[in-house]
């Protein structure tokens, strides 16, 4: 095993670290966007619950956060704008990195 063996492996451990991280926070801030939401739209308990549950699953519709958003924005049409939704989402996802941080 040589050195760079070892750096290179310690790279590839990194990356997955760092993703597996990411992965975590962008869930966190679509369950807590999610629970936001449900606060706007009169939801408590096992309904803004649940209701969090499917802004988190509409991640997986495609790639990148606009999915999230155009759920949001279309649940909240008359409650929120897009604009006010997107600062939320920036906001809640710096909340979310530091919970993740905080748990490392």
């Amino acid at each position: 095993m040589t050195t760079f063996d070892d750096r290179q492996r310690s790279y590839e451990a990194k990356f997955v670290h760092d993703a597996d991280l990411r992965f975590k926070a962008e869930a966190r801030r679509n369950r807590l966007l999610g629970e936001w939401a449900a606060g706007l739209l009169g939801k408590t308990g096992e309904d803004a619950r649940q209701y969090a549950m499917t802004v988190v699953t509409s991640d997986f519709e495609a790639p990148g956060e606009d999915d999230v958003a155009r759920k949001v924005v279309a649940d909240l049409k008359g409650r929120a704008d897009e604009a006010t939704i997107r600062a939320k989402m920036d906001e809640l996802r710096q909340i979310a990195r530091e919970q993740i941080a905080g748990e490392s």
